[in-house]
């Protein structure tokens, strides 16, 4: 793809480049390139490790926090079942995140040099580079650094001994989104719901990308309007 002279060259580091493509950067990023072995975003050997991440660190790192999170609320005073409902509850607001994310900030449309950027390290080059089995999850480094804005919410939001049990739901709903989104491309699955689950997001990759937003259900699509046709109702 060249803009204004400029030609994207994905055999060095992508992401200074994609800046340059302008206006033409949203028709660039949403042409996939069906590939496991994902591009070279950094020629800084440091920065190029921090973008990559094994899918099963996420759960390794983050479930620990959950567990001990939910701890400290059962630890002041909470029953078990009163914990259970407060996590179940901080479960259904990442949801409602998750969508939130996808819809109105990962698919934000830019055409500035850092805009461009900004959007191909955030989501762009999930889009581009689908298969990337290293990119696919969120990088530990920078979910540790959003967490400290997500807790402050929690704690304006709740009581103190609620806070911790609520923060944790979120968590396990983060974690529950990494690994499913992980599956989905990479997974085979052999019942109806993870089938139909996988080929709903993958629709929203390669054919319907401006809908189907949602990744572990299309719960939140269906109440705001962005559920993607079928293929057989649109031929009607």
């Amino acid at each position: 793809m060249v803009a204004q002279g400029f030609t994207v060259d994905l055999d060095k580091a992508l992401v200074f480049q994609v800046g340059h493509l302008g206006e033409a950067y949203q028709e660039w990023v949403h042409q996939p390139i069906i590939s496991k072995d994902g591009p070279r975003f950094f020629e800084s050997d440091f920065w190029e490790f921090l973008t990559r991440t094994v899918w099963w660190a996420i759960p390794v790192i983050w479930l620990p926090v959950v567990s001990y999170s939910i701890s400290v609320s059962i630890r002041m005073g909470h029953t078990v079942p009163e914990v259970a409902l407060i996590v179940v509850f901080g479960i259904f607001v990442w949801t409602l995140m998750e969508y939130t994310l996808h819809r109105f900030l990962f698919h934000i449309k830019t055409k500035s040099y850092w805009g461009n950027t900004a959007h191909y390290l955030l989501h762009g080059c999930h889009h581009k580079h689908p298969m990337d089995g290293l990119r696919l999850v969120f990088p530990p480094a920078a979910t540790a650094i959003l967490c400290i804005p997500f807790w402050n919410l929690i704690k304006l939001m709740s009581t103190p001994s609620t806070a911790p049990a609520l923060f944790g739901g979120g968590l396990l709903g983060y974690v529950m989104y990494d690994v499913t989104h992980y599956y989905l491309h990479h997974g085979q699955p052999t019942s109806e719901v993870p089938k139909n689950l996988k080929k709903y997001h993958l629709n929203h990759h390669f054919r319907v990308q401006n809908k189907g937003f949602g990744i572990t259900s299309s719960f939140w699509d269906n109440v705001f309007g962005t559920l993607p046709q079928s293929k057989s109702a649109k031929s009607r």
